[in-house]
């Protein structure tokens, strides 16, 4: 990389980066520590992660986006489809100058860091996969049917909470129709594959307990299915299980999260130790 490469910088930079039909807001702490960029929940923003970048420290190249129509900055888009999320992972590093990055996501996240890092092998130092990823299948008729009246239900209170970017500024259709894609896109047929093409170090933190409009044991049952994962693919392992609520997870484990990434980062480290030039940065 040349000396006015993005990734030169020890400044944080805060800023827009347009792709597709819209611009996405970015903050990249800059330095020369192990980027790690940070999947968002499917509504959530990048201020989530912040307990878990102060967990890791200043020794670490730290990323963060708000995806399409979410927090109070990034733009609206035409496309809000899972495939669109996972291109916006290389539009927001190749601004930013970051050849290889370590991705750490969340719920919804965990699903985008899995199919990124499945796809690059050469990019991707690793992942963390914080309570989500989880091949099951749990979308049927009558859960696309309640997906549909809870987001109904909701609308009619989230556009009160959009100027402050609690809320992503789509309409209940759309939130829907991410949700719903999004139990297509877990489902054993169509994850499992993409877990087991994972050839880098993988790390699962599992929450505990329910998440927002799971029902009883429903989230519960949904995490059973990492063993067969793990069973499979060498490169991944749980690295723990939380007392969290998939909702407190950032907030309550952060040090949880951050041990992984280390675990991650350091046997990336190992791995790369034989192939003479390599660099992280």
């Amino acid at each position: 990389m040349t000396k006015n490469s993005p990734s030169s910088t020890d400044a944080t930079w805060t800023g827009m980066v347009p792709v597709d039909d819209t611009a996405l807001a970015v903050t990249d702490t800059g330095g020369p520590g192990v980027p790690v960029l940070y999947l968002n929940g499917q509504f959530a923003t990048q201020g989530y992660w912040r307990r878990v970048v102060a967990e890791l420290g200043t020794g670490w190249r730290h990323i963060t986006y708000d995806e399409r129509a979410r927090g109070r900055k990034s733009g609206r888009s035409a496309d809000y489809s899972f495939e669109a999320a996972v291109r916006d992972v290389d539009a927001v590093l190749a601004a930013r100058g970051a050849d290889r990055a370590l991705v750490v996501g969340w719920s919804y996240g965990a699903f985008v860091a899995a199919h990124w890092v499945a796809r690059n092998p050469e990019r991707a130092v690793g992942a963390v996969l914080v309570d989500g990823a989880f091949p099951y299948d749990w979308l049927d008729e009558a859960m696309e049917q309640r997906i549909r009246k809870q987001f109904r239900r909701w609308g009619r209170f989230m556009p009160l909470l959009r100027p402050t970017g609690l809320t992503p500024r789509m309409d209940a259709g759309q939130m829907a129709d991410s949700n719903i894609e999004l139990g297509r896109v877990s489902r054993e047929s169509e994850l499992a594959p993409v877990l087991d093409a994972i050839g880098v170090p993988a790390r699962y933190v599992v929450a505990s307990g329910t998440s927002l409009g799971s029902r009883g044991d429903e989230q519960e049952r949904i995490r059973t299915s990492l063993g067969a994962v793990t069973a499979r693919n060498p490169h991944i392992e749980v690295s723990a299980k939380v007392g969290s609520n998939h909702g407190a997870v950032l907030k309550k484990d952060a040090p949880a999260i951050a041990a992984a990434v280390r675990e991650v980062a350091a046997l990336a480290t190992l791995g790369d130790s034989g192939d003479s030039g390599t660099n992280l940065s």
